[in-house]
C-alpha cells in the first residue's frame, strides 16, 4: 500500500511540470540564417545586448534557431534556401540574415516572415529592398557598408606596401558583393596608378592556388574580398606563407595574425540587428524600419605581422589606427 501510493505521488509529481509548461505561453522564435557559425563569439553578445534594450532575453521570454551553411563547403553549398524554408515552416517570427546573400536566400523564400538582415553590400543594389528610408515587403535591416570600403582598403594597403606595382583582390565568384568590389576595385587602382588583378576563389584549393598564382606574377599586396571570413585561418597562414601584405574587411583576421582590417564594427551592426528584431517582436513592421548604415569604421594594425613581413608602418597610419596590435 505504501509503496503504491509512493509511485502515484512520484508519477503526479513528474506530470506536473509537463502540465505547468503546457500552460506557459509560447515564446516567440527567431530563426538565424548565416554562412558563419555566429551562436557564439562577439555577434552573439552584441546582438543579444540589443533584444535586451527591447526587454528580450534568451531563456526568458526568446528563443534562438541557428542554420548555417558554408558556401564553401561542398556537403552544404546549395543547403542555404532549405535552410530558410526550415525556419519558414517552423513558424519563427523573424528570420535574421548574417550576410548579404543569406538575406537575398531568405527573400526569396518568404514574403511573409519578417527578415531582419546584415548587408555587407548595398541592399538596394543587389535588390534586396526598395530604399534604405522605405524597405518594403518584409525586409529590413543594417548595412555596415563592407563593399563600400573597398577602395579605401586599396588606398590603405597601397600605404603599407606602397612599392608595390599590382594589388590583387581574392574574391568569390558570384556573391552578391563581388561584382560591386571589382568595379570599386577598378576604380581604385586606377587612381593609386597600380595595375589589378582578380582572383576567384570558391575552395579551399582554389585559394591556394590564388595565392601561388600571386608569387608568380609578383603581385606586391592584396586585399581580401568580404566572403572568405569561414576561410580566415587558411588566408591568414598563406599571406605569411607568401609574404604577401594583406588588407582584410573583419577585424577577427587580424587578431589571428593577418596584417591589417579596415571595416565596419561588427558588435555595432549585430546590436542593431537585435533593437530590430525586438522592435518587430513588439509589432513593427519590416517595411516601417529603415535599414540602418553603420559608419563607425576601424582600422586594426598588426605590427608583429608587419615586422615578419619586414614592412615599417607609416607612422601616419599609426596614428589614426583605431587599434595596434604589438
Amino acid at each position: 500500500m505504501l509503496r503504491r501510493e509512493f509511485i502515484t505521488g512520484l508519477g503526479s509529481a513528474a506530470a506536473w511540470p509537463v502540465a505547468v509548461r503546457a500552460q506557459q505561453p509560447a515564446v516567440p522564435v527567431i530563426g538565424v540564417l548565416s554562412i558563419v557559425r555566429v551562436s557564439t563569439g562577439p555577434f552573439q553578445a552584441s546582438f543579444r545586448e540589443g533584444l535586451r534594450e527591447q526587454g528580450y532575453a534568451v531563456g526568458r521570454n526568446l528563443a534562438i534557431e541557428y542554420r548555417y551553411s558554408d558556401p564553401f563547403s561542398s556537403s552544404s553549398r546549395n543547403q542555404m534556401p532549405n535552410f530558410a524554408a526550415e525556419l519558414v515552416r517552423r513558424q519563427v517570427a523573424v528570420i535574421v540574415a548574417v550576410g548579404t546573400g543569406p538575406a537575398l536566400v531568405a527573400k526569396a523564400v518568404t514574403t511573409t516572415v519578417p527578415i531582419v538582415g546584415m548587408f555587407g553590400t548595398d541592399p538596394v543594389d543587389v535588390g534586396a529592398v526598395s530604399s534604405l528610408n522605405r524597405p518594403a515587403g518584409n525586409i529590413t535591416g543594417v548595412y555596415f557598408l563592407s563593399q563600400a570600403l573597398t577602395a579605401k582598403r586599396f588606398q590603405l594597403v597601397h600605404e603599407i606596401a606602397p612599392s608595390a606595382r599590382s594589388i590583387g583582390l581574392l574574391v568569390k565568384p558570384a556573391a552578391p558583393v563581388t561584382e560591386a568590389e571589382k568595379r570599386d576595385a577598378e576604380t581604385a587602382t586606377r587612381t593609386l596608378g597600380v595595375q589589378l588583378v582578380i582572383l576567384d576563389a570558391r575552395t579551399p584549393g582554389e585559394i591556394e592556388t590564388a595565392f601561388a598564382m600571386l608569387t608568380r606574377q609578383q603581385i606586391g599586396a592584396l586585399v581580401i574580398g568580404d566572403d572568405f571570413i569561414n576561410q580566415r585561418d587558411q588566408v591568414v597562414a598563406l599571406a605569411a606563407y607568401h609574404s604577401i601584405p594583406a588588407m582584410y574587411s573583419f577585424r577577427s583576421a587580424v587578431e589571428a595574425g593577418g596584417l591589417s582590417s579596415f571595416g565596419a564594427s561588427p558588435s555595432d551592426a549585430s546590436r542593431l540587428a537585435g533593437t530590430y528584431v525586438g522592435r518587430v517582436l513588439k509589432g513593427e513592421k519590416p517595411a516601417d524600419l529603415p535599414v540602418q548604415q553603420i559608419t563607425k569604421v576601424q582600422m586594426i594594425i598588426n605590427l608583429k605581422t608587419a615586422k615578419a613581413l619586414g614592412l615599417t608602418i607609416p607612422e601616419t597610419l599609426l596614428a589614426t589606427a583605431d587599434e595596434v596590435i604589438q
